[in-house]
């Protein structure tokens, strides 16, 4: 085939200086013709300026229209000569130019619409036997076009089948039921471009389109699909579709420096060839450094990009283009008909054949065709996809085959109205040189993608695929050369995947921009919200980056644990010290030395220490209301118990050494049986208190949720500071009255001092007060039950080590002291007697 086609533009060459009549190629008659609206040209002009409605005409040729426009006529031309799918009948066209401006296809739309034979359009309440001049229109090829034309097709129901038009909103079949097309919609594309950029891990890309349907409607649909999938688009931009326009440079020129600034590295860019050649020149002149560049079909594969000086310096271009087979034959046909038209008799016979099918004389033909050779076109040629005009035409023919009910040949030539051809189309498959298509609900046909990247080698152009898209997507990345230092895939990221346990946090302007941040303490991260923490519920906890919340754990003084077995070995030895010292006391109660130190009272007040002690177990183990109420209470009645006995004691060495003159008569209240009516007066005084106490509002147990990270602390709270003072201050008053009876008591010769006993007992008790406040107001964790039980046992071993073993020691070691004469004068006891 390449030898024929070399050969064949060696001849169109030759005759490239004289006119030709390929303009006279696209219109055909035939029992049903078929309309054709292609972009023969480009550059309408300023259409501002018309101040009449005259005929529009394009100024420059645009080479892919007219090889699209001969895709049609080879694909007629075919079935014309086929013996199976329409034998006995012909299929005629009018193919117009539209000149990619919607006003321009106006005109041939119109005109396809008139009633066969007139050029007018009958205005009719129903239109079910109207016979408008075409069967069914091929084309044209954008969304922009499509949307003007559609609308129009759709109200008579004329089957219209694009081969380029690919805006979703286009999908909508209620509003454009007659619509179809051969190629698949912007949304597939959108998910393979999304795709695409996820496999390669970049999630900071720029978004760039044409400012027309297809430019904005896709970049648009990206937009939205990317954000789905956590990539975030660091701009939007618009390439004007006029360039003549003065504004339109500087539009360019603020669109580089926006890519400039957001520093990113991938661009996608959703453009027709001359928008993507303007934005592309522009970041070549103004030196935007080297990037990705995804595309689409509508300008990878034309030559217009392609032709800019230095086009290689923008980085890597990869892009998807539809998959699409070849059309075989038809690189001949067109180099055949090159030379064909440049016969005279040829050309004869197809204008008396125009003529037949535009006998009004209206032109809207490809003017510029009749001076364009073969070489003029045969770099489009090579590569141009003509599959989707070849199969629009065969959808279209392959109705009409059935419509015709030609089950056996001839094909019967009965009438067709345009909108009996849509329940075929609908309904039936077709087949293409042996590949099966059909329309998919949104009239369509998604024969997927193939991923290509442009190759440059020694300055030639090479589009090799490196991969494909169906049902998903198949990428390999060895046969990528991308432009960076090590030819490996460069990075574009605002934000990395966050991990399970971490939420995205927003950084600078760009809401998708984020860092990925652990959650703290106490806080899980939910699939339902990736952007923030949810906080776990009060009877739950969590550690820092976590996916879920466990259950706390309640933290109390356990009876199995460490500190209390020690705590517990300090209460039996406070309580052995008691009961010992107790027991000693009652074997030698009739010895000086008990008696002084009360007698039988201080086995009162032992047993009371030996009580306070054993409270200790009141703090520990799970607390409740009831128990917590009762821990203070019995404290202070255990120690009141004991202070009451030195109370008595007080006030009776108050008595001999401060006031003699008084002590007989006030002695025997401290002394002997009164004195435990004294005590009894102190005990009862200390359970009134409990009784407002409980009253005021007791200790209560709590469930404190704050102070432990991971358990919930169950403690007794203080409900009433007021109420604890109260309970407590009863017994600091009979301390303080202890210490001013016998702080300043001085013993005659080397007799034994009881008060000294009695003050060192209060103010080790005071000086043990000062510090369990301290800590008791201060401490939220299970310590603050150590600190009572602290309180308790060293209070209790304060009053022992200062009052009770030193006698205890006299006893067992030093019995020679225990004796009248060293005890009978430890206080003065004998008042002085009044003077006669």
């Amino acid at each position: 085939m390449v030898p024929e086609l070399l050969l064949c533009l060696s001849f169109a060459y030759a005759a490239a200086l004289k006119p030709t009549c390929l303009s006279a190629q696209f219109r055909k008659p035939g029992d049903y013709i078929l309309g054709g609206l292609f972009p023969f040209g480009m550059d309408a002009g300023n259409l501002t300026a018309r101040s009449e409605p005259t005929l529009v005409a394009c100024e420059r040729l645009f080479a892919e229209g007219l090889i699209w426009a001969l895709g049609m006529k080879f694909a007629i031309d075919q079935i014309n000569n086929s013996t199976s799918l329409l034998p006995g009948v012909t299929l005629g066209y009018d193919m117009s130019d539209t000149c990619s401006e919607p006003l321009v296809a106006l005109q041939p739309t119109l005109l396809f619409l008139t009633q066969n034979g007139t050029t007018g359009i009958g205005v009719l309440c129903n239109y079910t036997d109207y016979q408008p001049r075409v069967t069914a229109v091929i084309g044209p090829r954008s969304s922009d076009l499509c949307l003007v034309t559609a609308k129009l097709f759709s109200s008579f129901l004329i089957p219209q089948v694009s081969y380029g038009a690919s805006s979703e909103r286009l999908s909508n079949t209620e509003s454009f039921p007659s619509f179809y097309r051969t190629v698949p919609s912007d949304k597939s594309l959108v998910e393979a471009v999304v795709l695409l950029l996820n496999d390669f891990g970049w999630n900071w890309v720029g978004s760039i389109g044409s400012d027309n349907e297809y430019g904005q409607g896709a970049q648009g649909l990206f937009v939205s699909v990317a954000g789905n999938h956590n990539i975030c688009v660091a701009f939007e931009g618009l390439i004007p579709t006029d360039l003549a326009d003065p504004n339109a440079q500087k539009q360019l020129e603020d669109t580089i420096k926006t890519i400039n600034k957001s520093e990113v590295n991938i661009i996608v860019l959703f453009a027709f060839s001359q928008a993507a050649q303007a934005l592309l020149e522009h970041s070549i002149r103004l030196g935007l450094s080297e990037k990705v560049w995804i595309g689409t079909e509508t300008w990878l594969l034309s030559d217009i990009p392609t032709s800019i000086p230095n086009i290689q310096s923008i980085g890597t271009v990869l892009g998807f283009i539809m998959k699409a087979g070849t059309v075989p034959g038809f690189q001949k046909y067109v180099a055949d008909l090159f030379t064909s038209v440049q016969q005279d008799e040829f050309c004869q016979e197809s204008r008396e054949s125009n003529r037949l099918v535009n006998p009004d004389g209206t032109d809207t033909h490809c003017k510029q065709c009749d001076h364009v050779s073969l070489a003029d076109v045969s770099s489009v040629l090579s590569h141009s996809r003509i599959q989707p005009v070849y199969t629009a035409v065969y959808s279209v023919a392959s109705a009409l085959h059935r419509a015709l009910g030609c089950a056996r040949p001839p094909c019967p030539r009965a009438p067709v109205r345009p909108w009996q051809l849509l329940h075929f189309m609908n309904s039936f498959p077709f087949e293409v040189n042996g590949q099966r298509f059909r329309f998919d609900q949104s009239h369509s046909i998604n024969t997927g993608y193939k991923l290509i990247f442009w190759s440059w080698k020694n300055g030639t152009l090479t589009y090799q695929p490196v991969g494909d898209y169906g049902d998903s997507l198949y990428i390999n990345k060895s046969q990528i050369q991308f432009h960076t230092t090590d030819q490996k895939e460069p990075t574009s990221e605002c934000f990395r995947h966050c991990e399970p346990g971490q939420f995205r946090q927003i950084k600078g302007s760009q809401l998708c921009c984020y860092d990925c941040t652990d959650c703290p303490e106490n806080t899980f991260w939910s699939t339902e919200d990736s952007s923030s923490c949810t906080r776990c519920p009060q009877h739950q906890w969590a550690p820092a980056r976590s996916t879920r919340c466990h259950d706390r754990g309640h933290r109390y003084l356990f009876w199995n644990e460490p500190l209390t077995v020690a705590l517990l070995l300090l209460m039996s030895l406070t309580a052995s010290l008691s009961a010992g010292a107790a027991a000693l006391f009652y074997k030698n109660l009739d010895t000086p030395l008990v008696q002084v130190s009360g007698g039988k009272r201080s086995l009162f007040a032992l047993f009371s220490l030996l009580l306070l002690s054993l409270s200790c177990c009141l703090y520990i183990g799970k607390p409740s209301d009831q128990l917590c109420a009762i821990q203070q209470m019995v404290y202070a009645l255990c120690l009141n118990g004991c202070f009451s006995t030195f109370f008595i004691k007080s006030l009776e060495i108050a008595l001999v050494t401060e006031f003699p003159r008084c002590a007989p008569t006030f002695l025997r209240w401290v002394t002997q049986c009164r004195a435990w009516l004294l005590i009894a007066l102190c005990v009862l005084t200390q359970s009134l208190f409990c009784f407002f106490y409980l009253r005021l509002g007791p200790d209560y147990s709590a469930s404190d949720y704050v102070s432990l990270p991971t358990e919930v602390l169950l403690v007794c709270h203080t409900r009433s500071w007021v109420a604890f003072a109260l309970v407590h201050g009863y017994n600091g008053c009979l301390a303080l009255v202890c210490l001013l009876c016998t702080f300043m008591v001085q013993t005659v010769g080397k007799t034994y001092n009881i008060a000294r006993g009695i003050t060192f007992a209060v103010l080790s008790y005071f000086i043990i007060w000062i510090f369990f406040v301290a800590f008791f107001a201060t401490l939220k964790t299970v310590l603050r039950c150590v600190t009572q039980i602290g309180t308790v046992l060293t209070t209790s071993l304060g009053i022992l080590g200062t009052y009770y073993i030193p006698k205890c020691y006299i006893i067992l070691f030093k019995p020679d002291l225990n004796t009248v004469d060293y005890f009978q004068n430890s206080i003065k006891e004998e008042p002085e007697k009044d003077s006669q």
